[in-house]
């Protein structure tokens, strides 16, 4: 029987600081937020990311980042803001670059709106496609040419399918999937979607990033593992399926937990 997979985890620098020992010891993945807003990403950011390379000195774990997100989506229909969304995706992974990371996580374009509308509105689907494309394409050649993955994690997603199906429509091996545990729960409980393993069972091998935070299917917790009614069991259960090694990211608000959520996965005999 194969040892249960490395946990790794998604905090900032500040954060970094103080678990830097516990993602050393096992290194462990790393997934770093501080550079998701506009202020940072058009202001001087290298001090950051030189704080960064000091603190990972040493480090041999898989880097990633998530990528800017707020206050935009990846399928605006107005030019101007897909110009905006663009920059904004190319600016992330300059980020990458200069900071060594492999992977950024950006957000789905699929809302509630989209599962209910998208076939009532003639070539809607195809519409999303063409808009998202438009706004990623340079970021996908870009990341294409430094090694970057671009995750789309789920968000509001109710159909498990259609963010894959986007993924696969770039045909490149700088876009793929993510899955976001407490994402997906909410909208099991609150819209009907189907349970968590639903979505790694569609996701496949497309999956190459999944964040870990237990939710009660009301709202985006992020609270630690153990503490909603996620049921753990069925979420590795699907993922021991894969053979692509996603990384297993926990992210929650509290993160002086983070230790103690991998130590409830080490119980169940899911995670290290």
């Amino acid at each position: 029987m194969s040892p249960p997979p490395v946990i790794g985890a998604a905090m900032t620098l500040d954060e970094l600081e103080i678990h830097r020992n516990w993602l050393f010891d096992k290194q462990r993945d790393l997934e770093l937020q501080d550079f998701t807003t506009a202020d940072v990403l058009n202001g001087d950011w290298a001090a950051l990311a030189e704080r960064a390379r000091k603190l990972l000195n040493g480090y041999q774990g898989r880097l990633g980042i998530h990528g800017p997100f707020w206050g935009f989506t990846i399928a605006s229909q107005d030019p101007d803001i897909r110009a905006v969304v663009a920059k904004r995706m190319r600016q992330g992974l300059d980020v990458c670059a200069a900071i060594g990371a492999t992977q950024m996580v950006s957000h789905s374009p699929y809302s509630t709106w989209s599962y209910n509308n998208l076939d009532n509105n003639k070539g809607e689907r195809d519409r999303v496609l063409e808009y998202v494309h438009l706004t990623m394409r340079d970021a996908v050649k870009q990341a294409e040419d430094i090694g970057v993955v671009i995750v789309l994690e789920n968000i509001e997603d109710i159909d498990q399918y259609a963010r894959v199906a986007l993924a696969d429509s770039f045909n490149s091996p700088a876009v793929a999937v993510s899955i976001d545990t407490g994402h997906a729960h909410y909208a099991h409980g609150s819209t009907g979607a189907p349970p968590v393993d639903y979505y790694v069972k569609a996701a496949g091998d497309r999956l190459h990033h999944v964040h870990l935070q237990d939710a009660d299917g009301y709202a985006d917790r992020h609270w630690a593992l153990g503490e909603g009614n996620i049921l753990w069991r069925s979420v590795f259960a699907a993922l021991a399926d894969l053979t692509n090694n996603p990384r297993l990211i926990v992210e929650i608000k509290d993160k002086s937990k983070i230790p103690a959520s991998v130590e409830y996965l080490a119980l169940l005999g899911l995670g290290q």
